[in-house]
């Protein structure tokens, strides 16, 4: 019986994946299965996955005929997964040796749902720890309770996929699938479905995760029309957290994390093609609008000065489009 799937999404990442694919060996059992899934890359990726196919053991070579995107990726690798526990790593990423033994370990022992753990963020060569958001370790929750305070940074806020392990119950129940085809932000829709819906989960101090930042290829660094996907993400949370029977007390947090995410966009627009810009700016007000607009008044006024103006003032903007984001590319 497989014990653990790890799903590897690659996209055109020939210059790293050799060493995601070295870290992935100093993690392999018996029972552990690798999916390797390549969305369609042009590069050299493509050989070097048929080649750790024959090499790395537990591996499994998965390869889309059409790029799909990050989140699509992942639902492939958890379709093809067979494993009791499930984690995810990026195809740019690599682990510390025996991490994911020591993770499995950690999920086995306390009996929940998922587990969050802490990773290394890695841009060029400076190493920082990012911790989860959350001060009980080692304790099981119920992750509906880690969601608040709005104000404040939380569970919800800390989205990375691979930076845990989930049991196959949560895919049964339909928790774990990403919405098809978002290019970015795909992690946000389901942090918060995970939290509002799963039944247990706890943190672990662990470190094994990183995380490369600054690859030039990388959504984060390419201010195309792909970007704007976050706006489908975001608006997926607060519609799904509108219907939640505790709609009243979570939509706040749902509405402020928006209107911050906005902000961050807006503020450093000058990295967008000028196109892109003004889409962003388009379809920023017109989802301001959409949020329910008493939640968001007192979302603003919780802000500082500077976030609250620039989103006031866009609010008032006329807007092109009312409808969620349909960007039309892929990664």
């Amino acid at each position: 019986m497989v014990k653990l799937s790890v799903i590897v999404p690659f996209y055109n990442v020939q210059k790293y994946a050799p060493d995601t694919l070295r870290s992935l060996r100093a993690n392999a059992r018996d029972d552990f299965e690798f999916v390797l899934v390549d969305d369609c890359s042009s590069d050299e990726t493509p050989d070097i996955l048929a080649h750790a196919e024959r090499e790395l053991p537990g591996a499994v070579h998965v390869r889309h005929e059409r790029n799909g995107g990050l989140a699509t990726a992942r639902n492939t690798g958890i379709d093809r997964a067979r494993g009791e526990y499930l984690t995810f790593l990026d195809g740019d990423d690599w682990l510390a040796p025996g991490y994911y033994q020591r993770l499995l370990a950690a999920i086995e022992e306390l009996g929940c749902d998922f587990v969050r753990s802490d990773h290394v963020q890695c841009t060029g060569r400076a190493r920082t720890i990012h911790r989860v958001p959350h001060g009980r370790r080692g304790v099981v929750l119920d992750p509906r309770s880690a969601i608040l305070p709005a104000d404040r940074s939380t569970s919800v806020d800390y989205p990375y996929a691979w930076a845990g392990i989930y049991h196959r119950r949560l895919v049964e129940k339909g928790l774990l699938h990403f919405t098809d085809g978002l290019r970015t932000a795909e992690d946000r829709p389901w942090i918060w479905r995970l939290h509002r819906e799963a039944e247990s989960f706890a943190v672990v101090g662990l470190l094994g995760v990183h995380y490369r930042r600054g690859v030039a290829s990388s959504l984060t660094q390419i201010g195309d029309v792909r970007q704007l996907d976050f706006i489908r993400a975001f608006d997926q949370v607060v519609q799904d957290t509108a219907k939640d029977r505790d709609a009243d007390r979570l939509l706040p947090k749902a509405v402020r994390t928006y209107c911050a995410i906005i902000s961050h966009h807006l503020g450093s627009i000058e990295r967008f093609e000028p196109a892109v810009a003004r889409k962003l700016k388009s379809l920023s007000a017109a989802a301001l609008r959409r949020m329910p607009q008493d939640v968001l008044d007192e979302a603003l006024d919780s802000m500082d000065v500077q976030r609250a103006t620039r989103l006031r003032r866009l609010r008032r903007r006329p807007a092109s489009a009312s409808a969620p984001a349909s960007t039309g590319a892929s990664a």
